[in-house]
């Protein structure tokens, strides 16, 4: 790399410095590119930072969540990267979790220090059948006592369906923009990623937490990451779940490349100087990207949360090892919010 690229590599962590860890003000586009950009030399750098900036305006804890699918497969979607999807020949066949089983593992998501449960349907959006059975499983996880937090991830919202989840007390919604506006339609056909957004937007009116993330490896370019990144920033959301794709038999992605973990390091300290006040969380496809040593490096670099238990689909570490490697690094476990 020339002199000049070097020198704008040492100008873009100085101008992060100044404008995001002293100032608190998030990157924009092209300074994010800039970051996407510098070369691995410069990634402890880079990491560091975006450390700092975590434990300047998040503070040193880290928030712990489990998921659990309420209703798993046969979405009429077609998100390119998602096994429950309908439409593709995946082994995911589609099923429904009975509210016993619901209050068991919002009960064992919360024995492991865990302060947020979510709720989460592969769907387009709910009906009146699957908002019924959210209400009845809520009204149980309460009745039990169980001391957390409740998040739901049901697709695409009408305003009458945000209105009936801020009425059962949900106090903080996921649905995921995926990727960048200028990639989304290579990955997903099925709807726009104008919806999604429009979505999020009656979320946040509504006075619910807005969870909004994605996944980074999904063939979009360097450009496209940072543009992804500035959009987040401007949403705004309280948190951003970081998935890494992992490829699933079956869908049209099935023999995509993970991502190189240099790629996703950098990505997870950009995203953190992008958005300085987020929860930034560890979320599905962090073991197979990143590994034991790599999943240490991001909660040093900008992470703050971590899903912890399997994912939807796809298995995840053991819920007593995220703690204890939490212990190992003297970050304390968010404790349950005053919101119940």
């Amino acid at each position: 790399m020339n002199d000049a690229a070097t020198d704008t590599n040492i100008d873009i962590l100085g101008v992060a410095r100044a404008q995001v860890l002293l100032e608190g003000r998030g990157l924009d586009e092209p300074q994010a590119l800039a970051c996407l950009q510098l070369d691995d030399d410069r990634l402890p750098e880079l990491l560091t930072l975006a450390h700092e900036v975590r434990l300047r305006w998040c503070g040193p804890e880290v928030e712990v969540e489990g998921i659990v699918s309420l209703k798993t497969g046969g979405c009429p979607e077609d998100c390119h990267f998602c096994s429950q999807s309908g439409q593709f020949a995946s082994p995911v066949r589609a099923a429904w979790l009975d509210i016993p089983e619901l209050v068991r593992s919002a009960r064992d998501t919360a024995a492991t220090g865990a302060s947020e449960f979510c709720i989460v349907a592969a769907v387009r959006g709910p009906d009146r059948r699957l908002l019924d059975q959210v209400r009845e499983g809520i009204r149980a996880i309460r009745a039990a006592g169980i001391p957390v937090n409740i998040a739901c991830s049901l697709g695409m919202l009408t305003q009458q369906q945000v209105d009936d989840l801020v009425g059962m007390g949900v106090h903080r919604y996921n649905h995921n923009l995926e990727t960048a506006r200028s990639h989304f339609s290579t990955v997903v056909t099925t709807h726009t990623w104008e919806e999604r957004r429009e979505t999020l937007q009656m979320v946040a009116d509504a006075g619910m937490e807005v969870c909004c993330g994605g996944i980074l490896g999904l063939g979009e370019s360097v450009e496209q990451r940072a543009e992804f990144a500035a959009q987040l920033g401007e949403l705004a959301p309280d948190e951003v779940p970081l998935n890494f794709l992992n490829p699933r038999p079956g869908t049209p992605l099935q023999d995509a490349d993970v991502l190189d973990p240099r790629e996703a390091l950098r990505a997870i300290a950009t995203f953190r100087l992008a958005l300085p006040r987020t929860i930034l969380r560890y979320a599905g496809g962090r073991e197979i990207t990143l590994g034991d040593l790599g999943t240490e490096q991001g909660l040093l670099g900008g992470i703050n949360a971590v899903i912890v238990g399997n994912y939807l689909t796809t298995l995840g570490r053991r819920p007593e090892d995220d703690i204890a490697v939490l212990a190992d690094l003297h970050m304390p476990v968010k404790a349950l919010s005053q919101t119940l």
